[in-house]
Parts: C-alpha cells; sequence; structure tokens
C-alpha cells in the first residue's frame, strides 16, 4: 500500500503543478476531483448542493458515481487515468 500510496501523491503532486503541455478538459479535472476524494475521504457525505450551485452540484454528483469504491482502487485508477494522458 506505501508503494501506491507514494504513487497517489506523486501523481497529485504532478497535477497540482502541471504546466505546459498538460492542460485536462473540465470533464477530466472533475474526474480527477471525484477519484481524489474518493481516495482520500471515501464515500461522498453530507446533502447534495443546490440546483443553482452548478459547480459543487457536478462535484458531489462526480463524487457520488464512486461510492462504495476502496480507496486503494480510486487511487490505482487516479495514477492510470493520469498515465494515460501523459
Amino acid at each position: 500500500m506505501s508503494d501506491l500510496k507514494t504513487r497517489f501523491d506523486e501523481a497529485v503532486n504532478y497535477i497540482q503543478t502541471a504546466e505546459g503541455d498538460f492542460k485536462p478538459s473540465n470533464e477530466v479535472k472533475l474526474e480527477f476531483y471525484a477519484l481524489y476524494k474518493q481516495a482520500t475521504e471515501g464515500d461522498v457525505s453530507g446533502k447534495r448542493p443546490g440546483m443553482m450551485d452548478f459547480v459543487g452540484r457536478a462535484k458531489f454528483d462526480a463524487w457520488e458515481k464512486l461510492k462504495d469504491m476502496s480507496s486503494e482502487d480510486a487511487m490505482q485508477q487516479y495514477i492510470d487515468k493520469l498515465e494515460a494522458l501523459k
């Protein structure tokens, strides 16, 4: 698990500091957000944001789709998605 966690942390750092050619679409950013939240916090909790909070609602919905996914699976999918985009 520690190797997976290390690779996950490196992938997160890459995305947060990426410059140049790495310009993911909003849809891809949303997928990374949901995988990150699932990996670090587990299943979504709280109330779904209101209709006028478009960004908050989209984030909530994307994260909710990953319900019951393990932290390890979310980390691995995050890493795999980044590698596919590089």
